[in-house]
């Protein structure tokens, strides 16, 4: 290969792959679940081949790039659109610390053991495993953990004379998605359509599609994110 050929095969694969991985999103890089990993990893092996395989041409390397992309690209469309989706692409959440209990069925489902939990733990300034209430292992593979109150540092709220709410539930729980109600997490927290139709009216929304996000907050309040937010 002549050096004038591989400079311009280098080229043109930078600019193609910063092209692609700009219109891929930042996702690619912030949030590595399994697709994005497989995804990462098929770019930039193909982005290699363009710019040093002679035997490749430059025309079908740039095929290839385009066409992964734009499969990537779709499957990360169908990632936001549809829970799923979601679920096959991305996985879900595990709960891998119940009530201060290590679910062990869980553990071996994720590919984790006992150190390697402790390990993730002490990540996040938790240094026993009595301190935690709930540890919920991501799909990019991060631990979000949630101290027992006796654990958790004192916030402006604790110190004021107005005393919580009492909580009634043990987590927060997304129980709208982009317009879609997520029936079995209602289910979970014994509560019905009808229920969350009568605090919709109460907020003065008409329509579910009107929602981008809702939750059930541990108190049993309801926090809505509406679809017509601005980012100001």
């Amino acid at each position: 290969m002549e050096i004038s050929e591989l400079i311009l095969r280098l080229a043109i694969a930078f600019i193609t792959l910063l092209t692609l991985t700009r219109l891929m999103g930042r996702k690619e890089i912030a949030q590595m679940t399994f697709f994005n990993f497989v995804s990462s990893i098929a770019v930039g092996t193909i982005g290699a081949s363009l710019a040093i395989d002679a035997t490749l041409s430059i025309r079908n390397g740039m095929i290839a790039l385009i066409v992964w992309s734009a499969f990537t690209i779709t499957l990360g469309v169908l990632d936001i659109k549809s829970q799923a989706a979601r679920k096959v692409i991305d996985g879900e959440p595990r709960i891998l610390i119940k009530k201060g209990k290590v679910l062990e069925d869980e553990l071996k489902k994720v590919r984790l053991d006992i150190n390697a939990l402790n390990t993730k733990l002490r990540e996040k300034n938790v240094f026993s495993i009595a301190d935690v209430d709930y540890a919920i292992f991501e799909t990019d593979g991060k631990l979000s953990v949630l101290k027992k109150e006796s654990q958790q540092p004192v916030t402006k709220n604790d110190l004021s004379i107005r005393q919580p709410a009492p909580n009634i539930f043990p987590t927060s729980t997304m129980i709208v998605s982009d317009g879609q109600i997520i029936k079995t997490n209602l289910d979970k927290l014994n509560l019905n359509e009808q229920w969350l139709f009568q605090q919709l009216k109460t907020a003065g929304v008409s329509a579910i599609s009107d929602i981008f996000y809702a939750e059930v907050q541990k108190n049993g309040a309801l926090y809505i994110d509406k679809r017509d937010d601005m980012l100001h």
